[in-house]
């Protein structure tokens, strides 16, 4: 595992020989640049063909030479830090120049990158949190908020601001009081906006509140996400609690006044949830905390929104499947999600375009208001929406289908809801759990007390219902139901390990799943999210799919690691997270720190360049990464702690697994 590697430059120590030096920033970074970035991007790789060797101007020590991709990059970002602070002259200690790439990713995700994907809504960060870049910018840039008719005190708040700063020329707006219609969330496509989040009173401010933060996923998502926060405050526990608290208690937030954590807190996802992960949340931060003052209390709002949500949306009609006791993702909404241009469509909005002899951007307009009438569009734009409700938009198994579908995801995360309310119904609130009517679903009644029994039974039940119709004994796989063909599907994908992580599978068919399905999707870098089988050919009529083979992405990983350890498939876990582990360290040595939402997980070489649809996230910065990707960090971090010293070290030299686990059987 020893060696030089002139590709990477991160074992060459002789630099190390030479102690601290001196240099100029601006005209250190011009030529640094001018020498070693050759295809000018603004980032030191693997492919830019220079010298790979670069003899800055330093004061005091003029023999200074910096080797190699990594440590030239690492020197550009050090130079890049120093002129955004304003510094004229910079003093290096060369040994951070070849810092282990292990540690270095660590400490950046950990020191600043989850800081710098913070935000607030408030006096402070509502500028920066407004803003979309996935819409088109407002001729403005006018921040807008969106404020629920049961938080009278933002409205307040929010409209002072408004008053006492009109350079910010913000629009704060009131939601509907009642239901809030498909038709409703698309007049609002022209005019977006973030909508509410949980604030606390805080004396020190001048208006008196707070908001409390989140951490958004990164580049072109600038919001709170569901599911990927789920992930990312998992792993904030420990360095940074009070993100982690302000996630939990913005999603309680949602659910007392949106009836649901939506898919993101902008105006164009009001129709829509994610994957729910808010029980599991909830417990973690508890075990966490529970002997500070207030973490019971959490607790309980934490289940009790969970109830709320489940009552009020998973389990009512059409997403609950009255024939099958399955739920199903089926949101509301009208024409083309806002969100995604028309152009994205182009495969299915072709034929349509041409027969009214338009553009395609032409006929998404008039499509999605009305003045065209195309069934089977509506049909396809149902599916399309459930697909992002879903989380893994967009991929072939989904596509045209998915309202319709029992997913083994979702049902095995509402079992792990009604596992986790019984469980704590029943050891933390002595079997008696009091609803108040604010986590009340329509119909309810308010002050009615919940016991565990009930969840117990719901949990018994959705584990037979989840067994009768996705378990596939022969191919040791789970499978997603057709509600309506009523059969089951034939798409592998990578949600067959959900229920290990979810508690579902018996030890016998996680042992089949072992034997079966993990063999199916283990690559070089990791799960790939299908299979090449399911997937197929790529075609006009077949386009690749982001969340399809080849790629992989951070939640599975995590949810397979976890799932693997809880039935005691350790070295399986261990090493499929040191695939993912060693693709991501060898990206960021070899491409100026970069680290992104999604991998080509068959390769090594260049894992990060996704084609796919929008492209891959976390790719769009020049000299210095500031920010990761959010949940991509929180694998990351969470993948660490499965891993020894010698699995470190070995990704710290980048050992591919083989290398590494033959080193360690030698030993």
């Amino acid at each position: 595992m020893g060696g030089k590697s002139r590709r990477s430059g991160i074992y060459d120590d002789s630099i190390l020989e030479k102690g601290k030096f001196v240099l100029a920033v601006d005209t250190s970074k011009e030529a640094l640049l001018r020498t070693e970035d050759v295809d000018g991007d603004g980032l030191i790789t693997v492919e830019d063909d220079g010298p790979k060797c670069f003899s800055p101007d330093t004061i005091g020590n003029p023999d200074i030479q910096v080797e190699g991709t990594y440590q030239l990059a690492n020197l550009l970002q050090a130079l890049f830090h120093a002129q955004e602070n304003g510094e004229k002259y910079l003093e290096l200690d060369s040994r951070r120049l070849s810092e282990d790439p292990v540690r270095r990713l660590e400490r950046l995700i950990k020191g600043s990158w989850w800081d710098n994907l913070t935000r607030t809504i408030d006096a402070s960060g509502i500028a920066k949190a407004a803003k979309d870049p996935k819409t088109a910018a407002d001729p403005n840039d006018q921040p807008r908020i969106y404020i629920p008719h049961g938080a009278p005190e933002q409205h307040a708040f929010y409209s002072r601001l408004a008053q006492e700063r009109p350079e910010m020329n913000m629009d704060v707006q009131w939601l509907p009081e009642g239901e809030i219609t498909a038709e409703f969330i698309r007049s609002l496509n022209d005019k977006s906006g973030l909508v509410a989040l949980e604030m606390k009173e805080e004396p020190s401010e001048r208006l008196g509140l707070k908001g409390l933060p989140f951490v958004v996923p990164g580049d072109r998502f600038n919001e709170l996400y569901n599911w990927d926060a789920y992930f990312i405050a998992v792993e904030l526990a420990d360095t940074h609690p009070h993100l982690a608290d302000g996630i939990l208690r913005n999603f309680i937030f949602e659910i007392k006044h949106y009836g649901k954590i939506l898919n993101a807190n902008r105006s164009y996802y009001l129709g829509r949830a994610q994957p729910p992960f808010l029980t599991d949340l909830a417990l973690r931060n508890y075990a966490e905390t529970r002997l500070e003052p207030g973490a019971k209390d959490l607790l309980k709002l934490g289940i009790l929104a969970a109830m709320k949500e489940y009552h009020n949306y998973w389990m009512t009609p059409p997403r609950y499947d009255e024939e099958s006791g399955l739920t199903r993702y089926r949101p509301i909404g009208v024409g083309i999600c806002p969100e995604t241009p028309a152009h994205e469509f182009t495969h299915v909005l072709a034929p349509y375009a041409d027969k009214y002899n338009m553009t395609i951007e032409d006929f998404g307009q008039a499509y999605t208001y009305g003045e065209i009438q195309e069934p089977d569009l509506d049909v396809f734009f149902l599916h399309d929406r459930a697909v992002r409700e879903n989380g893994h938009d967009t991929c072939k198994r989904l596509e045209g289908v998915c309202a319709d579908l029992g997913t083994v995801d979702l049902n095995c995360l509402l079992y792990k809801i009604e596992t986790d309310v019984a469980e704590a119904i029943r050891t933390i609130f002595d079997d008696h759990l009091e609803v108040p009517a604010i986590f009340c679903a329509p119909g309810q009644v308010a002050g009615r007390v919940e016991s565990s029994a009930i969840w117990d039974r719901a949990a018994k039940r959705r584990k037979q219902l989840i067994d009768k119709y996705m378990w596939n004994e022969e191919k040791g796989m789970y499978f997603d139901f057709n509600t309506v063909a009523r059969e089951q599907t034939d798409s592998e994908y990578v949600t067959t390990f959900w229920p290990l992580w979810c508690g579902v599978a018996s030890p016998h068919q996680a042992a089949l799943i072992v034997e079966k399905s993990l063999p199916k999707f283990e690559c070089v870098g990791g799960l790939s999210t299908s299979t090449e089988h399911s997937r197929g050919p790529i075609s006009a009529k077949n386009p690749q799919r982001q969340w399809d083979y080849p790629y992989g992405w951070a939640p599975h990983q995590i949810m397979a690691w976890d799932g693997l350890r809880k039935y005691g498939y350790h070295e399986e876990a261990e090493r499929l997270c040191y695939r993912w582990l060693h693709m991501l360290t060898r990206v960021f040595v070899d491409y100026n720190g970069m680290v992104v939402e999604k991998y080509d997980v068959t390769t090594l070489d260049g894992s990060h360049k996704v084609a796919a649809e929008y492209g891959n996230q976390g790719t769009h910065f020049k000299y210095a990464n500031q920010e990761g990707f959010g949940w991509t960090n929180a694998s990351y971090i969470h993948g660490l702690s499965f891993l020894g010293l010698h699995a470190k070290r070995a990704l710290g030299v980048l050992a591919p697994y083989e290398v590494y686990a033959k080193a360690v059987k030698g030993s």
